[in-house]
Formats: structure tokens, C-alpha cells, sequence
């Protein structure tokens, strides 16, 4: 089973932006901490909102919106 990050804009609709990285995990885990360190570089690209990913199947939406 890969983990992945689907890119979304704020309304929820896949990014097609091929300069946002493509990254695939093994677990998880390793999935969130990814996340973790990189949401600011992904914001930066144009990413709004992100869905991870088990295979195809979506697990959780979350927006990537600084709560500060």
C-alpha cells in the first residue's frame, strides 16, 4: 500500500501543477511528517488544501491555511 498527497485548491479541486512535488510513502506516519515540514512550500506552490491518499482511496481532507 503508497501513501500520497492529492493538491487541491481552496474549493477542493485536484491541482494539475506538475512542479509540486509527487511524493510517495510507505506508511502514514510518514506521510503526515512529510507534511509536516513541507505544507509551507506547498502553499507556496498553490496549494490550498490537501487530501491524503491510501492507494487511490481518500482517508482525510485538510486545508493548509496558517492558523496564525
Amino acid at each position: 500500500m503508497a501513501w500520497s498527497w492529492r493538491y487541491e485548491t481552496e474549493h477542493g479541486r485536484p491541482l494539475e501543477d506538475g512542479a509540486l512535488p509527487g511524493e510517495q510513502f510507505s506508511s502514514r506516519g510518514d506521510a503526515e511528517s512529510w507534511l509536516g515540514e513541507n505544507w509551507r512550500d506547498l502553499v507556496d506552490g498553490g496549494a490550498s488544501r490537501v487530501t491524503l491518499l491510501e492507494d487511490d482511496r481518500p482517508v482525510y481532507s485538510m486545508s493548509l491555511d496558517d492558523p496564525a
